[in-house]
């Protein structure tokens, strides 16, 4: 069996990829906070806005993602359940 394909099976799951997706998003805006609180100068403006439009494009992925679910019957209700769910 190879290592990839374990890996691609658990991202076929809708709610896997979302909540990675939403970890990738976190991961970014925390990175937004800590550049523009820690980095000084014009480098950490720079860096928080990039960081900031990272997480706008992957909350914009999501989204499309989201409605590209909506038309399977999928039981998706949001990443909070998802998360709760494997808790």
């Amino acid at each position: 069996m190879a290592v990839g394909t374990r890996l691609s099976r658990r991202l076929a799951d809708f709610g896997t990829r979302s909540i990675v997706t939403h970890a990738i998003m976190a991961f970014g805006f925390a990175g937004a906070i800590i550049s523009g609180l820690f980095v000084p100068g014009q480098v950490g403006v720079i860096s928080m806005v990039a960081f900031i439009n990272f997480t706008a494009g992957m909350w914009i992925c999501q989204s499309i993602h989201s409605l590209g679910n909506a038309a399977t019957d999928d039981e998706y209700n949001g990443v909070l359940l998802e998360v709760l769910d494997r808790v």
